[in-house]
């Protein structure tokens, strides 16, 4: 009896066990047959099954072009932005690694580069789902998007009816929230694929050397346009825009070299939160100045991949002859200028007057008045703070340094001279 019921006990036991074989072998067989239906993309996660969205074919006939403008903030760069959110044939995206900056605060601007990189390379592929690690996870829409209501693309059609993307004129923002209706972001990303040139501004690039993968990628071959103005200028809008700038101002400080100098701060004891901003908005300058002469001294002697994908822009030159200066950079990136937008650059440069009183907007000015500003506006202490920390880069930008009070305020002087590099 006991023999038998040995043997019973190990008939039962097999008998599970084959039973939790076969579940494992069907299971199996279910898993390695979805795997084949699903196609993975790497970082961000995202799986599409094949028939539920096809993608959309590129336009072959025309090389595709892939362009950064490279600057820092309060350098024009959204007025050089909008040249090419004008264009009827650019997909444009204004300042996307905010999102990088924003969710991984307080992270500092040197530590946030490799993040913000790998962003830029999924953009450029018309990949928009990078934003979900940023902004809204899956429930990110067009609206999202920082800058997203003066975009040509999101407020124009087919994703909105308030605008046209082949008529040249400044978005309405108020306007393109009131009537543009949140769109999904893959609805954005066939927009995309369906354009030939794709721009992207961005001041959160400190160096270089960290857009070389995209500039070697010869699926990307990106170019670069890199916008600069004299310090002093960036430092006088840094302070009047303060109230906006407070955060990424903090960014900058903390990527200070920690056995860097440090130089005593010309206006003294600061004795209010007001000035405490501007302190900061003065000391960032020191770290945007250092990335500054770190590019010029690779592109002094550049690289064979940079060699014919990068090109330098003064502010102070794009205003003074901003026909030229467009056509050139339209040039460096196959695109055509049209006379709406000739029109358009001459509009915004030669308004009748200069206010600072909205910093962030893009509007008709007196470029040449606001190119100027800092030499009324910046206190001789401030100005000889900006130009001890800027010296080198003002130096081969062709930026000249004051000597007195009374020089900065003779208009018939001018302190830009030629490049050096």
């Amino acid at each position: 009896m006991k023999v038998l019921r040995r043997k019973a006990v190990l008939l039962i036991l097999g008998y599970v066990l084959l039973v939790i074989l076969t579940m494992l072998h069907f299971a199996d067989h279910k898993g390695t047959k979805e795997c084949n239906q699903v196609k993975y993309v790497p970082y961000p996660l995202r799986y599409t099954m094949d028939h539920q969205r096809p993608s959309l074919p590129l336009n072959t006939t025309t090389k595709r072009q892939h362009v950064f403008v490279f600057t820092t903030w309060r350098s024009g760069s959204s007025f050089v932005g909008e040249l090419f959110n004008q264009n009827p044939d650019v997909f444009f995206l204004y300042e996307p690694m905010w999102h990088v900056w924003q969710k991984l605060y307080p992270g500092d601007a040197l530590t946030l580069q490799g993040a913000a990189r790998d962003m830029l390379g999924y953009l450029y592929r018309c990949d928009l789902s990078i934003f979900q690690l940023y902004n809204g996870g899956a429930n990110v829409t067009s609206m999202g998007i920082f800058g997203a209501p003066r975009n040509k693309v999101v407020c124009s059609y087919p994703l909105c009816t308030a605008f046209r993307k082949d008529i040249v004129g400044l978005i309405d923002e108020h306007v393109c929230k009131k009537e543009c209706p949140p769109q999904n972001i893959e609805l954005l990303e066939e927009e995309c694929h369906r354009y030939n040139t794709i721009v992207i501004k961005g001041v959160r690039i400190f160096d270089l050397n960290v857009l070389a993968p995209l500039i070697k990628d010869p699926s990307i071959g990106l170019k670069v346009i890199h916008l600069v103005r004299d310090p002093r200028a960036v430092a006088n809008s840094r302070i009047k825009s303060r109230n906006g700038l407070i955060r990424e101002s903090l960014q900058v400080m903390r990527s200070k070299d920690p056995k860097g100098r440090r130089l005593k701060a010309y206006d003294g004891y600061q004795r209010s939160r007001r000035d405490a901003v501007d302190y900061h908005a003065l000391n960032a300058l020191e770290v945007i100045c250092s990335s500054i002469v770190r590019t010029v001294q690779m592109v002094r002697e550049p690289p064979d991949w940079l060699k014919d994908s990068y090109r330098v822009v003064r502010y102070e030159d794009l205003v003074e002859d901003p026909i030229r200066y467009l056509k050139e950079m339209y040039h460096f990136v196959n695109l055509t200028v049209s006379e709406d937008i000739e029109r358009f650059v001459l509009n915004m440069t030669m308004g009748s007057t200069y206010s600072s009183k909205k910093p962030f907007s893009v509007t008709s000015r007196n470029a040449t008045q606001a190119a100027n500003a800092w030499r009324t506006q910046l206190t001789f202490p401030q100005i000889k703070q900006v130009e001890e920390y800027c010296q080198q880069a003002m130096d081969w930008l062709g930026y000249e340094k004051v000597q007195n009070p009374e020089e900065v305020k003779d208009f018939s002087k001018t302190f830009v001279t030629k490049l050096r590099f």
